[in-house]
């Protein structure tokens, strides 16, 4: 799930055909179309593209990243020879696809074109997803489903192919996180993150100090995981999409919720 300008863009996993639903942000979310992208099989996250009016959408079973050009022509795809998770835009529009088996980012143009490979340091584990900031460096939400490896967000510096951690948090005690899964940079560089198996969101300040609880459990409902984040900072909306499962990885429904920021 993600929003440019007007309208919202929500991706469904679990089915086979007009898997993208676009909705009109500014007329109560009314559904406007579906988006067919042929050959998708399991589709892991969405980033939208201002500027060359595309959707890219990372493929774990096809190990591959489809380009759907909006309103919608022939869709692309290419290979990025890993299982690819979650997707982001830098500060130069390309195309940045972290690899969780791998430990390691990769750097795409538009159409495809492999500029750099950025291997995270051996404590970075099951990295889930980057975002770049203005000064060039990247915020990384790591750790897996279990408690074998560390939790947390990091600042990882962007010289290079060698991506040091300078600064990062974890938390204590009911502020610790539970698989930090998804993350979201606003206007000022403030971090919204997902702590996925705790159930909420929190904010962090640019440097990685803890400020709030930006969604609780209770709010988003008992049995609802959050897992992908959008920050609408024009008209200071948190999309939040969440979903419910009776296993891992079965899901059986899902929303997106709407929050007021202060």
């Amino acid at each position: 799930m993600t929003s440019l300008l007007n309208r919202l863009y929500v991706l469904r996993g679990n089915v086979s055909s007009n898997q993208i639903e676009v909705y009109d942000v500014c007329d109560s979310y009314y559904f406007l179309r579906s988006l067919n992208v042929p050959g998708l099989r399991f589709a892991f996250d969405i980033v939208v593209c201002g500027r060359y009016h595309c959707a890219y959408i990372s493929d774990t079973s096809n190990h591959c990243v489809h380009r759907v050009p909006l309103p919608g022509h022939e869709v692309t795809r290419w290979p990025v020879n890993d299982v690819p998770s979650c997707l982001s835009l830098t500060v130069k529009y390309s195309v940045l696809v972290t690899c969780s088996k791998v430990d390691m980012i990769k750097e795409f143009t538009t159409r495809g074109q492999l500029l750099r490979e950025i291997e995270l340091q051996e404590d970075v584990l099951s990295p889930w997803h980057t975002v770049q900031l203005w000064n060039g460096d990247f915020v990384v939400c790591h750790g897996d489903n279990t408690d074998q490896t560390l939790h947390r967000v990091c600042l990882v510096n962007s010289d290079g192919d060698f991506g040091d951690v300078f600064k990062s948090y974890e938390g204590l005690g009911g502020q610790a996180m539970n698989t930090p899964s998804h993350v979201a940079v606003d206007g000022n560089e403030f971090i919204f993150v997902i702590d996925r198996n705790n159930g909420r969101v929190l904010l962090l300040s640019p440097t990685l100090t803890y400020l709030r609880e930006v969604v609780s459990r209770e709010e988003l409902g008992c049995g609802w995981k959050p897992c992908r984040l959008s920050v609408d900072a024009k008209r200071r909306l948190l999309y939040v999409a969440v979903n419910t499962q009776n296993k891992p990885g079965a899901y059986t429904a899902g929303r997106v919720a709407v929050i007021k920021l202060d």
